[in-house]
């Protein structure tokens, strides 16, 4: 009995190790190309595995796509948020984010730059559970950033302001800092940084 649970653990070890891997390079292809860009057989070829073995693990292109941005928002989470999670709440904490994300996208985390970048516009007119998952990330993103506003104006770090609209506003200029990173255009991290600065001085 406990060699044949010892072999299940093993072969439900071996999956999960696929299933990460598999979905961790679905990333990089959906950066550069999409989440539309992938396909069952597109990732079985590029990680030389078979077809039969991808779709045993995803079954479908939808739970694929969903696996993508799971994935994707974990690393996220552990590239970015959570080391500047460890700096003072408010300003220090705020300008550690943006400093991260920058990071994450002048060095990029994932081939093609800001995952959500490259596909909340492919997926904001389409209802269903793939928009669901990119729009929850860039909803609690911004609710971060919005709530290190609050606090740094509650501190009188900064002034008094709609912390919500300014998060928007921050944000923004991060997607249009990405855009221009993987336009190759010089400067563009250091414009973002002097953006976010003008909105912690107003």
């Amino acid at each position: 009995m406990d060699e044949l649970r010892n072999a299940a653990d093993g072969r439900l070890l071996r999956g999960a190790r696929s299933r990460r891997a598999i979905a961790r390079h679905a990333v990089d292809v959906a950066s550069l190309e999409g989440l539309n860009g992938l396909s069952i057989g597109r990732l079985a070829t590029d990680l030389g595995v078979s077809k039969s073995g991808v779709q045993t693990l995803f079954r479908t292109k939808g739970n694929l796509q969903l696996a993508a941005a799971e994935c994707a928002r974990a690393e996220f989470q552990e590239a970015v948020v959570r080391p500047a999670l460890a700096e003072p709440r408010g300003v220090a904490r705020l300008r550690a984010l943006v400093d991260r994300w920058l990071a994450y996208a002048e060095e990029p985390l994932f081939a093609g730059g800001c995952f959500w970048a490259a596909n909340l516009g492919d997926f904001d007119s389409r209802p269903g559970p793939v928009r669901d998952v990119l729009f929850e990330h860039q909803r609690d993103w911004r609710e971060l950033i919005a709530t290190e506003l609050r606090t740094a104006a509650d501190a009188e770090e900064i002034a008094d302001l709609d912390a919500d609209l300014a998060a928007f506003q921050i944000d923004a200029v991060l997607i249009a800092t990405n855009t221009a990173l993987r336009l190759g255009e010089p400067g563009a991290a250091n414009r973002a940084r002097h953006a976010v600065e003008a909105f912690l001085a107003a």
